[in-house]
């Protein structure tokens, strides 16, 4: 009986648009609270004191919910259809990471799961309840992803699998019921270091560890206040988020097309040029970017970011835009405005 339910819920998933799913038992990865505990008393956390607080969550995914039987994780991709690394190589526009440049995955992902699981209940031949998750509660995804079958923690510490690559949003459907697990996927990195080597921070200070104190998608989401001088040199032209040792990720050859296209890039948010986005005032970000993952840093900490990226940028047309914001009510755009301005002089004078 549960065999068979495991077996049509799966089939449920991939027909709501999923592209696998698989179960685990909720303490599945009994060695995470050790991991995490190194984590953040090494201080790779930053500013993310919720890690901290809610360790005694995210290390025993358990405890979070003492009913749960069960965990069903779901993978749903949202591949781009064109390298993402090519913008990189356009000083004048800014690079925003994938996920981020289509609706608000949170919005996407969690609905399609309400609708699984509300199957789930619906299918079940005994009373059960259930919880969904994503992104939003102190769930260990990808660790538990990984104990499930999905994929495998990469070296760069994101979840890949041999079917779909590493352009995957992860959910879970916590239950109370009793469903047969899936074994859990083996590492298949090898020898590769693409996504390690890649780095333009150096953020893994070994495999399958990263430091996101110098990881360019913390610093720009994440981090409050001004970043290092030493990394925000190493930038770039990346304004919100990093997709780089995702995108050189070999396992790739076998992503899956994003089945949703609400997930896919607008187009106004792919290569969006840096002069535009560093006149912006807090309405004009608010509308710009509306039902996307991008609103919820703020007008202040994106226009900081924008303003690093046109201080690497080398062009000397883009200094009348960060001049304009050296008076910023918000002193950290002030000084990356001043910072910027600089940057901008010094290498005109020195060309």
């Amino acid at each position: 009986m549960a065999s068979a339910l495991r077996d049509r819920l799966v089939a449920q998933a991939l027909e709501e648009g999923f592209v696998s799913a698989r179960v685990c038992r909720p303490d599945a990865v009994p060695e995470m609270a050790a991991r995490l505990r190194a984590y953040v008393e090494a201080g790779y956390h930053g500013q993310m004191s919720w890690m901290a607080e809610r360790m005694q969550w995210r290390g025993n995914p358990a405890a979070l919910w003492p009913g749960a039987r069960s965990v069903v994780m779901l993978a749903e991709s949202y591949t781009p259809p064109y390298d993402p690394m090519e913008v990189l190589e356009k000083p004048e526009r800014g690079a925003i990471s994938v996920y981020a440049q289509g609706r608000d995955y949170h919005d996407v992902v969690k609905k399609r799961l309400k609708r699984v699981a509300r199957w789930l209940l619906a299918e079940a031949e005994v009373p059960a309840d259930v919880k969904v998750f994503v992104d939003t509660a102190p769930v260990p995804e990808k660790a538990l992803a990984a104990a499930a079958g999905l994929g495998w923690q990469g070296k760069h510490t994101n979840l890949l699998s041999r079917d779909w690559g590493n352009w995957a949003f992860l959910g879970a459907i916590f239950t109370t019921l009793e469903l047969p697990v899936d074994a859990p996927e083996v590492d298949h990195c090898g020898s590769c270091r693409a996504c390690l080597d890649v780095c333009p921070t150096d953020a893994f200070p070994a495999p399958y560890q990263l430091d996101a104190r110098r990881c360019i998608s913390y610093l720009t989401i994440e981090h409050k206040g001004p970043v290092p001088e030493e990394i925000r040199r190493r930038m770039g032209n990346r304004i919100y988020g990093c997709d780089d040792c995702l995108a050189v990720c070999p396992w790739n050859k076998f992503a899956v097309a994003a089945r949703d296209l609400r997930l896919l890039a607008r187009p106004e948010l792919r290569e969006p040029s840096l002069d535009v986005l560093a006149r912006l005032d807090d309405a004009g970000f608010r509308a710009l970017f509306a039902g996307t993952a991008v609103k919820r840093i703020g007008r202040d900490r994106f226009v900081r970011n924008v303003l690093y990226a046109i201080g690497n940028s080398g062009l000397p047309d883009l200094a009348p835009a960060a001049a304009a914001l050296t008076g910023d009510p918000d002193p950290t755009v002030a000084e990356a405005a001043a910072w910027a301005v600089a940057q901008l002089a010094a290498g005109d004078a020195s060309s």
